[in-house]
């Protein structure tokens, strides 16, 4: 293992992007994974959009083999500085308001909700109403 004890920032490891030269971050070490490229069963685009932040994410939800995780040794070049790593923020959709495509008030739709059902409520029992009056 090359590079073992070498701490690198973030910003060191980001220049590192491209099919010559690519490196990433997996659980606080740092890979240098350009000779694996070719070999890699996702392709090397996989990798390559990994670069520049954090992977270890990418790296756990694809469920990679015991295997995989062993070969990784001999990609180690060393430790990443974790302060240089931006701290991820959960995202919190804004709050949206009741869609009101027509802009209606809001109490009038719900008034036609109550008196829409009362309405074809009656006309049912005056139909039926109608009708038995009718037919006796």
């Amino acid at each position: 293992m090359g590079g073992e004890g070498k701490v690198y920032t973030l910003s060191e490891v980001s220049d590192h992007n491209t099919p010559k030269d690519c490196w990433l971050v997996i659980d606080g070490k740092v890979y240098d994974v350009t000779k694996f490229l070719e070999d890699h069963p996702g392709g090397d685009e996989v990798l390559l959009s990994a670069t520049g932040k954090d992977a270890t994410d990418d790296f756990e939800d694809v469920g990679h083999s015991s295997s995989a995780k062993a070969m990784m040794d001999e990609f180690y070049v060393g430790e990443i500085d974790s302060s240089t790593i931006p701290t991820r923020k959960d995202y919190t959709p804004p709050k949206q308001p009741h869609y009101n495509q027509d802009k209606t008030p809001e109490f009038i739709i719900k008034l036609l909700q109550f008196l829409v059902p009362l309405l074809i409520l009656g006309l049912a029992f005056g139909i039926r109403f109608y009708t038995k009056s009718v037919d006796a």
